[in-house]
């Protein structure tokens, strides 16, 4: 199966669902007007406080996601039973995401097909579980506790259901492995994930007792959450934007080739992602792999055309402890100084991080004045290089990658 093909099943799914949720709902009508329009506010407002940084988040949309899902699961309003189906939820949360979605598209950072299908088909998921068993009277005899572990049970069901489409989606957006994907998402369930779903069931709960008055109370404390996660995320890039100009430093000063530091990063990261790294574990791999040369800087005589790849094991090392060195006194994680540092050991003794700093950089090194065969030249050259210089697993990881990205291969031995 083609990566691209569970991408055009899911935007099918959620077409479907949204042309006959909106038919059903045109031609029964709005039930409950006011809890429809609050609701309906209430994922417009999410919508408007949309993330749209440059890096992409697990839910950019928290509050929206929130109230799309206590709308999905709302039995009663002040004690009276509302009546609405999965048809109206799925209608009022795609018109409210639609609508909240204008003032980001016209300024061309909207959400994009994949966020609106997995808004409508996660909304209609929780819906279909909830709504018609509690309008045929199922849940009657769930009251207190028992109904409120209800709701948090189909709301976990609803954010496993989300993670697998979340994962798919972005499997056939990168090509990325399915499975480190899943696990990814999974990972960052108990984050801002654990947060919408608690909000959700309370928002539900507290509407069934004391009406609409609810929702602007129980949206505080999730709109202060996304307000310091916005904080968290600039203070991430104000960080990431530090380690670049650090790693420039060696191109400026003429000990590394322009761009190399940039491009060892992202085919790390690339080669961390199909080996199963988590989010953090990538970020670490990313910044180690940007200061990987920084150790040259301290060199009284530039390497010729920055390879270290070829230096003795001696100078490699020394160069490595350096680099970890200036990591550590410009005020680095320790976790990314670690990895600079062991880029030189024997490949059995360094962790994964630093295996694949070693091996990208080495395949950078050797790929880039090779000529058209480079790249092909290269992978041999690691595939065949001394036991215990590189590791195997990392060189076809390596080669994974860039097969994915257009290159034809030999098959390894």
């Amino acid at each position: 199966m083609t990566p691209a093909l569970p991408r055009v099943l899911i935007h099918t799914c959620a077409a479907l669902l949204a042309a006959v949720s909106l038919a059903v709902t045109l031609h029964s009508g709005l039930a409950q007007r006011g809890v429809a329009l609050a609701f309906g506010a209430l994922v417009v407002l999410g919508e408007l406080t949309r993330w749209t940084g440059p890096d992409r988040v697990r839910e950019a949309a928290p509050l929206g996601a929130a109230g799309a899902l206590s709308y999905a699961l709302l039995g009663e309003h002040a004690g009276r039973p509302t009546g609405h189906g999965t048809a109206q939820v799925v209608t009022v949360v795609l018109t409210a995401s639609l609508l909240g979605s204008v003032p980001h598209l016209a300024r061309g950072r909207g959400p994009t097909h994949d966020d609106l299908a997995r808004r409508v088909l996660t909304a209609g998921f929780a819906a279909a579980c909830f709504q018609p068993l509690y309008n045929r009277g199922v849940f009657d005899g769930w009251i207190g506790p028992a109904y409120a572990l209800l709701l948090l049970a189909l709301l976990t069901l609803t954010a496993l259901c989300d993670a697998v489409l979340a994962a798919a989606l972005a499997h056939a957006r990168t090509g990325w492995p399915f499975g480190p994907l899943l696990r990814d998402e999974l990972r960052a369930m108990p984050g801002v994930g654990s947060a919408v779903c608690a909000t959700g069931a309370v928002i539900a709960l507290a509407v069934a007792v004391a009406g609409l008055w609810a929702l602007p109370v129980f949206c505080v404390p999730l709109l202060l959450t996304q307000v310091s996660l916005r904080r968290y995320a600039a203070v991430r890039a104000t960080y990431r934007q530090t380690i670049a100009s650090l790693a420039r430093a060696t191109e400026i000063a003429g000990y590394t080739p322009a761009g190399h530091a940039r491009r060892v990063a992202a085919l790390s990261r690339a080669v961390g992602r199909d080996l199963g790294l988590s989010g953090p574990e990538l970020a670490v791999l990313e910044y180690a792999a940007l200061m990987h040369d920084i150790g040259q800087l301290s060199l009284v005589d530039p390497v010729p055309a920055g390879a270290t790849a070829v230096l003795p094991a001696a100078e490699q090392r020394r160069i490595a402890l350096l680099g970890g060195a200036v990591v550590r006194q410009t005020g680095g994680s320790t976790q990314v100084a670690e990895i600079v540092e062991r880029q030189a050991d024997p490949c059995a003794e360094q962790p994964l991080a630093a295996r694949i700093v070693r091996v990208v950089n080495a395949y950078e090194e050797k790929a880039r004045d090779a000529g058209p065969g480079g790249p092909l030249t290269a992978l041999e050259e690691l595939r065949l290089a001394t036991a215990g210089e590189y590791a195997p697993e990392v060189v076809e990881a390596l080669a994974r990658v860039l097969s994915r990205d257009g290159l034809t291969l030999p098959m390894s031995g």
